[in-house]
C-alpha cells in the first residue's frame, strides 16, 4: 500500500488544533520509528472556522496497525483510513476544542456532491 491519507480538518482554533495534531503524529512517528511521514497545510479561515489538510503517509498508518494488532481492528470504521481517523480523533478529543476530521477523498466523492 503506497500513498497518502488526506484528512480535512475543520477547527475553531487553528493554532491549538494544528499543534495538537503535530504533537500526536510526532508521538506516533516516535512510537513506530518513523520520520517526516505527515504534512499539515496552512489554514483557510471562513465562517469562524479554520479549514486545513493533514496528509499522512500510509506507511505510517500501516506501522501503527502492526503495533496495535487486534486493537486496531476493534476501532470504529470500515477500512484502514476510517479506523485511523477514529484513532486520531480519540487521541485528540480531550486536548482541543471543537474540531472535525474527515477523509478528503470521501468529501469530494459523489456521496457528498461534486465540489
Amino acid at each position: 500500500m503506497v500513498g497518502r491519507i488526506n484528512i480535512n480538518v475543520s477547527a475553531v482554533d487553528y493554532d491549538k488544533t494544528s499543534k495538537a495534531i503535530i504533537h500526536q503524529l510526532s508521538l506516533l512517528e516516535e512510537m513506530v520509528h518513523s520520520q517526516e511521514d505527515f504534512v499539515i497545510t496552512d489554514s483557510e479561515f471562513t465562517f469562524g472556522w479554520h479549514f486545513f489538510v493533514v496528509s499522512v503517509n500510509k506507511t505510517l498508518v500501516e506501522k501503527l496497525v502492526d503495533q496495535m494488532g487486534p486493537d486496531f481492528d476493534r476501532l470504529k470504521g470500515k477500512g484502514i483510513e476510517k479506523k485511523f481517523l477514529t484513532w486520531l480523533t480519540n487521541n485528540l478529543e480531550s486536548k482541543i476544542p471543537r474540531f472535525k476530521l474527515a477523509i478528503k477523498e470521501e468529501m469530494e466523492s459523489s456521496k457528498y456532491g461534486i465540489f
